[in-house]
């Protein structure tokens, strides 16, 4: 079994992190039934957030009673103290417990430190001092505001954007996070979906051991085959370094990773899903991608009213309105038969 150890935290789980974003999206019963299986085969570390609709709750109904037996790290969207200690003690009441391994900034535009002006971090040092947080953790896709909280040496753990895909400034932060003793959480090691090889996924994770990867889980087919890497882990052969190369040759460039931090479109445009629709159609089974429903949410691009919003809004700087219209254009080649 592999583990990691998450920097000066002392966290030390199981190398499968559970991703709860997912389960928002299935029945109570269902959800719970996969979050105990997972824990009943060896995952320990759940990782949710505020803003995840009703993940935590569902988190709180799996896990009640057996608090002391797992990790849970959330996170926080809030702006203003006010809105801070109402979203802990809302995360608090839904996971049903009193206190949260980690809690994270979720994703802010900026590195909250003392003396900032906005109040947030010292809100996290009061909620770590009052037993309310044990660590202090931030989320980000941004390698600037990544960078500086490393730099910072106030957070205890980094959750960032990690997988086959990686560029050498990515490899580079996850460096600077071990140097540090600073925790590195894995995200979209599937890069979103785009990513249909978890072997390899998995391989290129485990060179990296102060690195937990956390699995986005809806399906238990899903599950069970990250389960299976707890006994059997996947390590990197030729084989597996083929697809990855394979892979990086197609996808490393300019492509959505469908995090949908540009979201909402004034337009109504399922901009994270519709921004790198070649991709998902070549890269998975296509029938699902290519239904009445689906055709409707990819004519809606026609409507962009070329604001721009969504392109300032981009943690990856991509033109997205053009990267729309190509996708448009690709699609209706592919709908008119002009492409398998």
């Amino acid at each position: 079994m592999n583990t990691v150890t998450l920097g000066k935290t002392g966290i030390t789980t199981n190398k499968n992190g559970f991703g709860a974003l997912p389960i928002q999206r299935i029945s109570d019963e269902a959800a719970v039934y996969l979050l105990r299986k997972a824990y009943d085969a060896g995952v320990t570390f759940f990782d949710t957030a505020r803003y995840y609709s009703d993940s935590e709750h569902k988190l709180g109904l799996a896990f009640a009673g057996m608090r002391e037996k797992i990790f849970i790290a959330s996170k926080t969207g809030a702006k203003t103290p006010e809105m801070f200690w109402k979203e802990l003690e809302t995360t608090l009441g839904n996971l049903q417990t009193d206190y949260l391994d980690i809690y994270q900034f979720h994703n802010p535009e900026f590195c909250p430190k003392p003396g900032d002006g906005s109040g947030l971090y010292e809100c996290m040092a009061e909620a770590k001092k009052q037993g309310k947080i044990r660590h202090i953790g931030i989320t980000n896709h941004r390698l600037n505001v990544a960078n500086e909280a490393v730099e910072s040496g106030l957070y205890e753990t980094l959750q960032f954007p990690f997988c086959y895909l990686a560029s050498e400034e990515d490899l580079a932060l996850v460096q600077k996070c071990k140097e540090a003793g600073m925790g590195f959480i894995a995200m979209k090691a599937l890069s979103g979906g785009l990513i249909t090889n978890s072997a390899a996924a998995y391989a290129f994770e485990a060179q990296f051991d102060n690195v937990l990867p956390i699995w986005g889980v809806q399906r238990e087919s899903e599950l069970d085959e990250f389960l299976s890497y707890i006994e059997n882990p996947p390590v990197m052969t030729d084989e597996l370094q083929a697809v990855i190369d394979r892979d990086r040759s197609e996808l490393i460039g300019e492509f959505c990773r469908g995090c949908g931090y540009c979201m909402p479109c004034p337009a109504g445009i399922e901009i994270n899903n519709c921004a790198r629709m070649s991709l998902m159609i070549r890269r998975a089974p296509s029938a699902a991608q290519l239904t009445p429903e689906m055709q409707q949410k990819m004519m809606k691009i026609e409507n962009c009213l070329h604001c721009g919003r969504c392109k300032t809004k981009c943690p990856y700087h991509l033109d997205t309105p053009a990267l729309l219209q190509k996708n448009l254009k690709d699609y209706k080649e592919i709908l008119a038969g002009k492409e398998c």
